[in-house]
């Protein structure tokens, strides 16, 4: 199978006679709709994906935006697969990497923390004091952040809330950050794990902010002149996309170029803390040599290709619009969904199991079941209650690998395992597992190389001393004889001023 990025986008309608949205995926190329599953109607922040892998198949949740239900749907069918009731109606969810927890807040500022194989409520707590808009995971899954109508952005984390022996107690953040001073309209998170990564934050005080979670501090403020929706970084840090609700888009980088002697330097930018504020004017766009991104009409979701090459922007209208980000060109626009809003948007590699486009190098005879050959990721329905006596009998699920038969033949897919084995070659030339052998003569050549360095630079030094003192010695010589002829004349004016006293008398 062939390496394919797909757009997946989450639809609704604010009209009822329009008819219910759907979750649509579609070629990033051609825009062509690959699948379709119906019968939703999420709003803002109200879709959660989990990727399907070689081994497992992923699933999507959708809550309704008008009524306490969670709809499931897989890859493997377009048809709704599960519709979960909920306690009450969800104002935002989010799924961590590995799809073992599902995290849901509320316009009450709760947050009901479930393990999706098995249902069980671990969680559930008054978290804010208003509405939660927005749950991020960190990249690890070991930490949940939330931000909220009362401009707090709080940190939890996931073991604490899970652990048995402090399911009587109030769950406590890790942090909370307050600098906001308005309601926090959305978080993104970057590299690491948990504590040893950034997140930004954006709120309607018209600030993006930028926080170092092992720290707990404060890094740099970016000070726009519009109020800020919705955030897009890039998956290196290297700069990020802050969305203003009339519809303009900042790029805005994280490094700069410096001069200095013999050519630039990279520097980050800001990073002095809660002073360190960057105001992003009209000249400071023309410093960066960059321009906004006019879509012209209200932006209701953002997404950053895999490769960090092209923006994706979906509009309140219906469409989605693919930006290339060096130079801010359209390249092409989807309107496959006029007389909707883009609620979800993003961009993934295209699930091996999707229905309808089932690869031929699966070789599955036809009698065989898709699910028989990658398993879907159990979802249950969520209890609605917490109860403890359901996670004293928990029961853990876990996929087993199958050690009697051969694996099915998925031809080119590029496995999860492989990316970050081949992605940890790259950042890390030399490995653990390098012979200390090789790292000592590696070492030993790079200290002879700098003694070499050093010696070079004594010698020039010795050079640049001899020819200093001569042009010293030089200037302090003619000096000397530029005096002489001076000092010669006052001599002989003395003589003869002597001659004349002797004379006198």
């Amino acid at each position: 199978m062939q390496l394919q990025e797909v757009v997946l986008c989450s639809t609704s309608s604010q009209d009822p006679t329009a008819g219910a949205g759907a979750i649509v995926i579609h070629d990033i190329q051609t825009g062509a709709v690959l699948a379709s599953f119906k019968q939703t109607n999420a709003g803002p922040r109200g879709v959660a994906v989990l990727e399907s892998r070689s081994t497992q198949g992923g699933f999507m949740l959708a809550a309704q935006s008008d009524k306490s239900i969670l709809n499931v749907y897989n890859y493997q069918k377009d048809q709704l697969a599960l519709k979960i009731v909920l306690p009450e109606k969800l104002s935002c969810i989010a799924v961590d990497v590995r799809g073992d927890f599902c995290a849901a807040g509320t316009s009450q500022g709760r947050i009901y923390l479930w393990e999706i194989s098995s249902g069980i409520l671990y969680n559930a707590w008054d978290a804010h004091y208003r509405a939660v808009n927005v749950l991020r995971f960190t990249s690890d899954g070991a930490a949940l952040v939330s931000g909220s109508d009362d401009s707090g952005v709080s940190v939890w984390s996931v073991s604490r809330l899970v652990n048995e022996d402090l399911q009587q107690e109030l769950p406590a953040p890790f942090c909370t950050l307050t600098d906001h001073t308005l309601p926090v309209t959305d978080i993104v998170y970057g590299l690491g794990v948990f504590p040893n990564c950034r997140i930004l934050t954006a709120s309607a005080d018209h600030s993006v902010k930028v926080w170092d979670l092992s720290t707990k501090s404060l890094l740099t403020t970016f000070q726009f002149p519009h109020i800020i929706s919705m955030l897009a970084w890039d998956t290196t840090e290297r700069f990020f996309f802050a969305v203003s609700a009339e519809g303009s888009i900042y790029q805005i980088n994280m490094f700069r170029q410096k001069p200095r002697f013999g050519g630039q330097a990279i520097q980050a930018v800001g990073g002095l803390g809660t002073n360190d504020v960057v105001r992003i004017d009209e000249e400071y766009l023309q410093s960066q040599k960059k321009r906004l991104i006019q879509v012209g009409q209200p932006v209701s979701a953002i997404s950053i290709s895999l490769s960090a090459t092209w923006l994706l922007v979906g509009t309140a209208s219906g469409h989605i619009h693919i930006y290339d980000i060096p130079s801010h060109q359209l390249l092409r626009s989807i309107s496959a969904h006029k007389g909707f809003s883009i609620t979800h948007l993003q961009t993934m590699m295209k699930p091996p199991d999707l229905s309808g486009h089932i690869s031929i190098d699966f070789k599955v005879g036809a009698s065989a079941d898709l699910k028989d050959t990658i398993p879907v990721k159990s979802v249950v329905p969520f209890q609605r209650t917490r109860d403890a006596k359901a996670r004293e009998a928990h029961e853990v699920l876990v996929l087993l690998k199958d050690t009697t038969s051969p694996p099915p033949d998925f031809g080119n897919f590029y496995g999860g395992d492989e990316f970050l084995k081949e992605h940890a070659f790259f950042v890390q030339p030399v490995a653990n597992d390098v012979p200390t052998e090789v790292n000592s003569v590696s070492l030993q050549s790079r200290v002879h190389d700098l003694e070499n360095e050093v010696e070079q630079l004594r010698s020039q030094l010795g050079k640049a001393k001899g020819v200093n003192d001569t042009m010293w010695d030089t200037v302090v010589k003619r000096l000397v004889d530029q005096g002489k002829p001076k000092e010669s004349e006052d001599s002989e004016e003395s003589k003869r001023n002597r001659k004349r006293g002797r004379t006198g008398n």
